[in-house]
C-alpha cells in the first residue's frame, strides 16, 4: 500500500498509500489470518486532476499474502497480487514479500513486484515497487515505487520522509518527495504525507489505516 538504497530508489522512485503496509499493533497467533485495510485520500493540485481515493486491502497467513488495490497503479484501474511473506533477524529485522499481480482497467498488464521492510530499533525502512507490463500498449508500461523512512520516538507517533513515482495523478516532478508525519491507536492508524513541499505545488495524501 517495497516498499535497494535509498539513493535507487530516489533516482527511480513510485506510487501509493500503499503505502507499505503498517506494523501490527498486537500479533494474530500463529496460523491465524491477519487483515489490513489502508485508504489514501489523494488531494492534487487543481492543475493535476481531480482528487480521489485509493483503497488496498491485505491479507496474510503464515508465508501466503494476498492483495487488493484500487487506483494505485492508475485512476479506475484494480489489481490482485499474490506473494511469499519472508522475514529474519531480531535486533535488526528484514521483511521481504515477493509478488505476482494482475492489473484490470484503463491499465490492463502483468506486474511483478515486491514489498520489502528494514527495521532497527526506532528507525524503520519500507520500500514497495513494481513493474507493469502493459499488454495493450507497451508503451504505456512503467515502474512504480514508493519508499518510507520513519522515525518513531513512541509507539503512537511517528515522522519521516517519503517519495514515490506514480502513473495514477502526474505532476512536474517524475519523482515526488516529500515528509510525512503519522498518529495511531490500538489498531488504527492516521499518516499525513506532503509531497513536492518547495518544488512545485503540493499534492496532499491523508491516510487512514485499520488492522484486525
Amino acid at each position: 500500500m517495497l516498499w535497494v538504497s535509498l539513493l535507487a530508489v530516489g533516482t527511480l522512485a513510485a506510487q501509493q498509500p500503499n503505502s507499505p503496509a503498517p506494523e501490527t499493533t498486537d500479533a494474530a497467533p500463529a496460523g491465524q489470518w491477519e487483515y489490513n485495510l489502508v485508504v489514501d485520500g489523494y488531494i492534487l493540485p487543481s492543475t493535476d486532476g481531480n482528487s480521489y481515493a485509493s483503497p488496498v486491502f491485505t491479507a496474510d497467513r503464515k508465508w501466503l499474502h494476498l492483495e487488493a488495490r484500487y487506483n494505485y497503479e492508475d485512476r479506475q484501474t484494480g489489481s490482485t497480487w499474490i506473494g511469499y511473506n519472508f522475514s529474519v533477524g531480531k535486533t535488526v529485522t528484514l521483511t521481504f514479500t515477493p509478488m505476482i499481480g494482475g492489473v484490470f482497467g484503463n491499465t490492463t498488464g502483468v506486474a511483478p513486484g515486491y514489498e520489502v521492510g528494514v527495521a532497527y530499533k526506532k528507525l524503520s525502512l519500507t520500500i514497495d515497487g513494481e513493474y507493469v507490463f502493459d499488454t495493450r500498449n507497451s508503451n504505456g508500461s512503467f515502474f512504480y515505487s514508493w519508499t518510507e523512512l520513519t522515525y518513531s520516538p513512541t509507539d503512537w507517533f511517528d515522522f519521516g520522509y517519503v517519495a514515490q513515482r506514480t502513473k495514477a495523478y502526474h505532476t512536474s516532478l517524475d519523482i515526488q518527495r516529500g515528509f510525512l508525519v503519522g498518529f495511531s491507536h490500538k489498531n488504527a492508524e492516521f499518516t499525513t504525507y506532503v509531497f513536492n513541499a518547495g518544488w512545485t505545488t503540493p499534492t496532499v495524501v491523508l491516510e487512514a489505516g485499520y488492522k484486525f
